[in-house]
């Protein structure tokens, strides 16, 4: 069944972009091409958009005008649009983006040596409240639609010139979704933005480049190993729960034991695909030498095969939390790399944009264009 939300009401024509193989073949029904015709047409479809990157019926050489023309009475292929793109002078891009219906979300790129990594949104604002994210302040408005997911994934490739898709050398090599909202309250959703994401004939990016963050869902977390796969990473943030309570009130519902006992049990994990933890370091709450002792006692009790990953808190606009001091944090990453995890320091990028981890918030749309940083390198508009 094609959903509607793939329809925007000022055109009325079915946008493809987001559709599974069996809903492209439905839509192309739909829009008259004959049944025997339907699953060759989507082949070739999928292989413009997802791999060549079209935006137009036009450049599909290897369809004739007559089908073309067919195509354009009742479909498009779209983008959401981009209202503004910023360039950190760290080389971080960011992205506002407006959805059909005037919300907005916010996808960030990161380059690094190594990889380039790009942070999608999956929702519009969130439902859970930590306390120290920028995002949680946000009410929850909805959540996307596999178009919209997938569209940030297009909008990122249309601004690195990276198309068609390479087979190597990619600039965007991962895909984190840990930008706004929590995925596995949208999972149907990302789920199938991540098929079309990893298909072989399209984009074709491996699962192992993949990563998921939950801030503890604990029911949703063994069908995102098993149904999609990718690797896994958990807002951890606190050791204990009366801690973990306070600043993420999801852990009232799912405590540290009911998590990391789900975490040992998440489908393929193992010493070669461990489960990310992302710890915040937030100075007087959870940044004690006790704290740490307590992560890597428990790490060692649920038998998990982990990875920490020290986050420097990146401050927001009216929050009452404050970073660790840096001497603190590197004893906090010493003392869990030496009980044999690893524990790198995460350096901040992008905070010059508000890009940085916990920093997203799609009120940035307020901030005026004139408003934004013009000089250098720091913003460009879209």
């Amino acid at each position: 069944m094609l959903r509607t939300l793939n329809t925007p009401e000022t055109s009325g024509k079915s946008n493809l972009c987001g559709l599974s193989r069996d809903e492209l073949r439905a839509a192309l029904a739909v829009a008259g091409v004959p049944e025997g015709q339907t699953k060759m047409r989507a082949q070739q479809l999928w292989h413009w958009i997802y791999n060549k990157g079209a935006t137009s019926f036009d450049v599909m050489t290897n369809v004739s005008k007559d089908m073309r023309a067919t195509l354009e009475k009742t479909c498009e292929i779209r983008r959401p649009e981009v209202s503004v793109a910023q360039l950190s002078e760290d080389g971080t891009r960011k992205w506002l983006v407006r959805l059909d219906d005037g919300n907005e979300v916010e996808a960030v790129f990161i380059p690094e040596d190594d990889r380039g990594t790009l942070c999608v949104s999956s929702q519009v604002g969130c439902t859970l409240t930590c306390k120290f994210c920028h995002t949680g302040t946000q009410r929850l408005v909805r959540n996307l639609t596999a178009a919209e997911i997938v569209g940030q994934v297009l909008i990122a490739r249309d601004a690195l010139g990276e198309w068609p898709s390479p087979s190597d050398g990619r600039l965007l090599s991962n895909i984190v979704l840990m930008g706004m909202g929590e995925p596995l309250y949208n999972f149907d959703n990302v789920k199938q933005a991540m098929k079309i994401v990893m298909d072989p004939e399209g984009i074709s990016l491996s699962k192992r480049r993949i990563t998921l963050s939950t801030s503890g869902v604990v029911p949703m977390m063994q069908r995102c190993g098993e149904e999609i796969g990718v690797n896994l990473a958990v807002s951890l943030h606190a050791v204990r729960d009366e801690t973990r309570d306070a600043i993420m009130p999801i852990n009232n519902k799912y405590p540290l034991k009911e998590l990391l006992t789900a975490c040992a049990n998440y489908h393929g994990v193992s010493n070669a695909r461990r489960i990310t933890f992302e710890y915040a370091m937030l100075k007087g709450v959870n940044d004690s030498l006790e704290d740490a002792q307590e992560l890597v006692r428990l790490l060692k009790k649920y038998d998990i095969p982990a990875k920490v990953n020290l986050i420097p808190f990146n401050p927001w606009p009216g929050t009452a939390f404050e970073c660790s001091d840096w001497d603190t944090i590197h004893a906090f990453s010493e003392y869990v790399f030496n009980a044999g995890i690893s524990a790198p320091i995460r350096m901040p990028r992008g905070r010059d944009i508000m890009a940085a981890c916990g920093q997203l918030k799609s009120a940035s749309e307020k901030i005026r264009k004139a408003d934004l940083p013009a000089s250098g390198p720091a913003a460009t508009s879209a």
